[in-house]
């Protein structure tokens, strides 16, 4: 036997790195994938419009109080619906970010720079 070499049971240097990544990316998958299934509302207008984002940002339900309708005032209404709509994309953001923030976190201290 040459010297040095101990037999199969001898990894491969990086291997145990290599598996931590692999399982780190199961994890990432897995995060990003229930992002789907978390909700976050946001309201304008005192509640009056309110818009319901999932965490991978698509717009699941927008509410709109009956009072506004009948008011007649389209531009107001306007206003509500984009401001509810902005801020419900700005909740899911951070709510992304949160969720992924410990995987960037392992992947910097790897030197992958994120």
């Amino acid at each position: 036997m040459a010297k040095g070499f101990h037999g199969s049971s001898m990894q491969r240097p990086g291997g145990n790195m290599m598996a931590q990544i692999q399982k780190m990316q199961e994890q990432m998958a897995q995060a990003q994938a229930s992002l789907a299934d978390e909700k976050i509302t946001a309201s304008a207008g005192g509640g009056g419009v309110s818009v319901t984002m999932s965490g991978d940002q698509r717009v699941l339900e927008v509410k709109i109080e009956k009072d506004l309708l009948e008011s007649g005032d389209v531009e107001m209404l306007q206003d509500l619906v984009l401001t509810a709509t902005n801020k419900a994309i700005e909740d899911s953001k951070k709510m992304a970010e949160d969720k992924m923030a410990p995987f960037t976190g392992m992947l910097s201290g790897m030197g992958l720079g994120f």
